[in-house]
């Protein structure tokens, strides 16, 4: 049976159970470690295995189960966790996790590093337990040897009869149990794939039955959960039933050997069926304790591809455009009103439809916040730091392709105010502060964006520092900027205030890939920092990318839309208001704050736009950090609109981020704020006499040479 196509499963499965090993080693308490959460780990190890050895991944399949002996000790006691065991544990994990990707693009693991990390864990069972875990090792010679490719199953039968071994010789389990398993109206092939699973964890002293119920007793030192959490990879704990037997049976049942009928369970074949990593594996194989009702209930999610995703969430936005087109129609129709109102009908409809499906899409930011852990915990012992990492609103929600693109800049974020902002513990204690750092995570919902913030209790920016790199670097800068312009200096390309370059930071090519990577997902990044107090950077993001809250505007002939949640306000402008400045820029004054007046219909070529500023609209908007005032002709009104790639579908235009499809049929272009403005002041310079023109014009003729 060609099984290739539940392999992507598999490897989902095993990223997930490889994270959540990750995520309970951190946590861990290397003084009185949690028995469940050792049991959680070794059970991760053992599913891992499982399915490498479905598949025949030879290298993955003995790493995991000399990982899976030293763990298997440490829940019994016989390994004491130290912080260098754990952190081996980890790297463990990490040449696991390479080793599953290389498998996933076709290609062998690093053999080099195969080979270390065996020979490490190896040296570890040696030294830590000694000789009596070393039974339940992963055979020195497939460890050598060339690797075998997948169709070999050579190593995997080693492997198995090697970890036989040590279940039958468990160090500490005060002698093995005898549990009879049932299995009832389980297929043969599902049997035989059970059968082997049986064999990993002990000897398989009899087997017999039929296909209603077939029956295997079972000498191990694995508790009957364990067992059932094992087997509920392949069928359903209805099909399971599972009980000890007395001590007496033992030895009853000890004359008929497990060798034979071991042996013929380890000849079975050991593809069958792709059960072993398909995942409707319990709760409890994760580590987690559920309610009893959830065992034997179904499965309360599914995996959907993420393109059938994106083509229902496409057909959904044509069902609102043609609900729109429907609406202006029968706008324009006398005497429609019943029609009306189920059009009116059909839109609430819609838009229920609409949100639930956008909620599909929708994945909770732990997702993303469970990368920095590991993250803080290697790089803060790197730089000789203590550092307590914070994480809040881990059950906020965003669009999954954007959690995919957010996480490199937050790593940018994280190594930061690690590397500069928090300092040593000794310099720390002699500002009055703790010696431990703080380095906050949150997300929150505001209105249709989330704000992700980024928080150190450090150092803070150097203010004078920043403005004197950057006019080192020949930046224009100012002594009366404000503290906001300052801190936005950071993200200059090239920038940075590093002493000395190190593998972490000083190479200047960080913060402006930040910067970058936010505002091609429409959001822009805010810092506030305080000198000794630390440094906050916000990351505001729209919840998706697919639907759009906008305004239409009308400038000329021409409709555009802007996103309302980059509006704060509109306005007619007073000439009073007005300022000209040198260059023919021109400011308004809102209240206080004197602001860039940007005339949209000279930014995207509108040729008969409203010149004359005080019978324009302005609409002050603010994007990259900074606010402007937008000229337009008029306000048409609100709509929710589905966003069209336009770089996708037909190239990129500058000061526009996207289209729409509006009721009528019409494409109406998305406005991208932080272009507008560099947009209409390269209008303004092409239009603009050049420098030696202006001064022959304005000299005297005589003066003319």
């Amino acid at each position: 049976m060609d099984i290739s196509e539940f392999f992507d499963t598999f490897y989902e499965e095993a990223l997930e159970l490889l994270q959540e090993m990750e995520q309970i080693l951190l946590t861990l308490d290397v003084a009185a470690p949690d028995t469940e959460a050792l049991n959680a780990i070794f059970r991760a190890a053992h599913s891992i295995k499982g399915g490498a050895g479905t598949f025949g991944l030879v290298e993955l399949q003995q790493t995991t189960h000399l990982l899976e002996n030293l763990l298997d000790a440490t829940r019994h006691g016989e390994l004491r966790l130290r912080r260098d065991i754990v952190d081996t544990f980890l790297e463990t994990k990490d040449m696991l996790q390479e080793q599953l990707e290389a498998y996933r693009a076709s290609e062998q693991p690093d053999a080099a590093a195969f080979e270390r990390i065996c020979a490490v864990l190896q040296q570890m069972a040696e030294a830590e337990i000694g000789g009596a875990a070393t039974a339940g090792a992963a055979p020195a010679a497939p460890v050598a040897a060339s690797r075998p490719g997948p169709e070999s199953a050579a190593a995997p039968e080693a492997s198995t009869a090697a970890e036989s071994a040590a279940g039958a010789a468990a160090p500490g389990s005060q002698g093995s149990d005898l549990l009879e398993v049932s299995l009832l109206g389980v297929g043969d092939k599902d049997r035989d794939l059970l059968i082997d699973e049986l064999g990993q964890l002990g000897d398989i002293v009899s087997r017999e039955g039929d296909a209603q119920q077939y029956r295997v007793t079972l000498r191990c030192s694995v508790s009957p959960d364990d067992v059932e959490a094992v087997m509920c990879f392949i069928v359903e704990p209805e099909q399971l039933a599972i009980r000890p037997l007395p001590a007496a049976g033992e030895a009853a049942a000890a004359p008929v050997g497990a060798s034979e009928p071991a042996a013929a369970a380890q000849s079975a074949p050991p593809v069958t069926e792709p059960a072993v990593p398909v995942a409707p594996a319990a709760s409890s194989e994760r580590g987690k304790s559920p309610p009893d009702a959830a065992k034997g209930g179904e499965s309360t999610s599914i995996r959907v591809p993420v393109n059938k995703v994106d083509q229902i969430i496409n057909l959904v936005g044509e069902l609102i455009i043609t609900q729109s087109m429907i609406n202006q129609v029968a706008e324009s129709a006398a005497g429609a009103g019943a029609l009306s109102n189920g059009l009116n009908q059909l839109q609430r409809n819609s838009r229920d439809l609409q949100e639930a499906v956008m909620s599909i899409r929708m994945v909770p930011m732990d997702y993303v916040f469970s990368r920095f852990p590991r993250l803080v915990r290697d790089l803060a012992a790197k730089l000789g730091k203590e550092v307590e990492l914070v994480t809040e609103g881990k059950s906020t929600e965003l669009d999954k392709g954007l959690t995919e693109r957010i996480i490199d800049p937050l790593t940018h974020l994280v190594r930061n105010s690690l590397d500069h902002g928090i300092e040593d513990p000794d310099t720390r204690r002699a500002a009055g502060k703790p010696g431990a750092g703080q380095l906050l995570l949150s997300a929150t919902h505001q209105g249709g964006n989330i704000l992700i913030e980024v928080r150190d209790d450090g150092a803070g920016l150097n203010r004078e520092r920043i403005l004197a790199k950057a006019r080192s670097s020949g930046i224009s800068v100012s002594d009366s900027m404000s503290d906001e312009d300052v801190w936005q200096l950071i993200f200059a390309p090239g920038f940075s205030t590093a002493v000395e370059v190190s593998d972490v930071s000083g190479r200047g090519v960080g913060m402006d890939v930040v910067k970058r990577n936010i505002q091609s997902m429409g959001g822009h990044v805010e810092i506030l920092s305080e000198p000794g107090r630390g440094t906050r950077t916000r990351i505001v993001l729209p919840l998706t990318l697919a639907i759009l809250d906008g305004m239409l505007i009308r400038v000329g002939s021409e409709t555009f839309i802007l996103p309302v949640n980059a509006i704060i306000e509109s306005l007619q402008p007073r000439s009073e208001d007005l300022y000209s400045m040198g260059g023919g820029d021109l400011l308004l004054k809102v209240r206080e704050d004197y602001l860039p007046v940007v005339p949209v219909g000279q930014a995207m070529a509108v040729a008969n736009a409203v010149q004359e500023v005080t019978r324009s609209i302005t609409v002050v908007v603010q994007g990259e950090g900074r606010r402007y005032a937008l000229q337009v002709d008029e306000l048409i009104g609100q709509q929710q609109v589905v966003v069209k790639n336009l770089e996708t579908n037909y190239r990129k235009v500058p000061g526009v981020s996207a289209a729409t499809i509006l009721g009528d049929g019409s494409v109406a272009l998305i406005l991208d704020i932080g272009d507008l403005q560099e947009l209409s002041q390269g209008r303004r310079r092409e239009r603009a006499p050049r420098p030696e023109q202006t001064s022959l014009q304005n000299q005297p003729e005589e003066a003319v040479i």
